[in-house]
């Protein structure tokens, strides 16, 4: 089981999780580089999306605060569409703007990657935007490594991103089918 930090409670994202997981992307798309979309989405989006990861046999976790707020969400999905990455995924977390550096992003990532091994995957990646040092930061502290460096490849509000993959190894698999 993760470690979760005190009052926090981590769970499947239901129905009534839509529009605090709207709100919170929506932001992100207003005021970060952690999504590098320009177009808000609405609660049928969002509602689309978490049933389209559910019925794929992917997560979609949030973290609800002790008040039952909900504080951050976090899912991972397929890496690549062809049949040769179907032992790996990508992983997003996003955390309400007014709750980062408490241990919220933690957990929930932590929880993902118990959610994934238990699956039996094998790898996990993540893109970052390089700039994105606590993100980075989180990574490295729950056990991923930089394995890429992509410069310029992306913009948002009139500028070049960079994207970062990082990437953990789930379990000691014998060879792959």
């Amino acid at each position: 089981m993760s470690v979760v930090p005190v009052r926090l409670t981590i769970r499947a994202a239901g129905d009534g999780d839509i529009a605090a997981i709207t709100a919170i992307y929506n932001h992100l798309v207003r005021h970060s580089t952690a999504v590098w979309d320009d177009v808000e989405v609405d609660e049928a989006d969002r509602a689309q999306w978490v049933a389209a990861r559910h019925g794929d046999g992917f997560p979609v976790l949030v973290a609800i605060d002790a008040g039952g707020a909900l504080v951050g969400y976090a899912s991972y999905g397929v890496w690549r569409a062809r049949s040769g990455y179907r032992h790996t995924v990508e992983h997003s977390v996003h955390v309400r703007e007014d709750r980062r550096g408490a241990g919220i992003g933690a957990a929930l990532l932590q929880a993902l990657i118990d959610h994934a091994r238990a699956q039996g995957l094998h790898a996990m990646v993540g893109g970052i935007e390089a700039g994105n040092l606590p993100s980075i930061a989180l990574h490295r502290k729950l056990g991923f490594a930089s394995v890429g460096h992509l410069p310029e490849v992306g913009t948002k509000f009139g500028r070049w991103l960079d994207l970062v993959f990082m990437r953990i190894t789930l379990g000691e698999h014998a060879a792959p089918d």
